[in-house]
């Protein structure tokens, strides 16, 4: 039954809004937060961050300091799990139908950029590679696959994600209690029928326009 709750509560929280953000600062996860409702903004970010990462990681390597190691191997494994985050945020706007051509577009091109950069450290063979090797072959791979995913055509990526969106979904229903199962689909006609409802509201307002508070 945990498992169940588990799943349900994680299908319940917003994707791009991840509850383990270790990988980013404070500075950071303040940053995200501004950008929330922004895909394509938020796509960008991310690309800031992941370059930071990697332009740290590209001076550690160079300069041969002592004990940097560690600080090479967690520098990695937070890229990887930026970029992680920016298919997982890919993946949510156009599971909600919003236009990410923009961010998509910024992150195909600069993951070109820094997939070879990855590669070039690698076949540097710097002395410790051994040290961060298994995370670096990770943060390649990672790399790749986000690329592939964003070169592909918006459309038929959104088909994918539905598709496995609602194939998750079944297996979660599956799981689930009948009773459990009854009220979450309630819950659901619920929503959508309060989404239906707020997009009858009439308004006499231009596109655009705003109320504007009385004083």
């Amino acid at each position: 039954m945990k498992t169940v709750v588990l799943a349900i509560a994680l299908l319940g929280c917003a994707a791009p809004l991840f509850a383990q953000r270790d990988f980013l600062t404070p500075d950071e996860i303040d940053r995200v937060r501004l950008t929330a409702q922004d895909p394509n903004a938020r796509l960008k970010l991310y690309l800031e961050f992941a370059r930071q990462r990697l332009d740290q990681i590209k001076t550690l390597v160079k300069d041969n300091q002592p004990g940097r190691a560690g600080m090479i191997h967690d520098l990695i494994d937070q890229y990887s799990q930026i970029i992680d985050a920016i298919d997982t945020v890919a993946d949510d706007a156009l599971q909600r139908k919003l236009d990410i051509a923009e961010g998509t577009k910024a992150v195909a091109a600069a993951e070109k950029e820094f997939l070879p950069a990855l590669k070039k450290v690698r076949d540097s063979k710097p002395a410790d590679l051994a040290r961060y090797e298994f995370v670096l072959d990770q943060a390649i791979d990672s790399t790749q696959d986000s690329l592939d995913a964003s070169l592909e055509d918006l459309g038929a990526r959104a088909a994918e994600v539905q598709a496995r969106n609602a194939e998750e979904q079944k297996q979660l229903e599956g799981m689930m209690q009948p009773k459990d199962l009854e009220a979450k689909k309630a819950a659901e006609a619920k929503q959508k029928e309060q989404e239906a409802k707020d997009k009858k509201k009439p308004t006499l307002l231009k596109p655009g326009e705003t109320v504007k508070k009385q004083n």
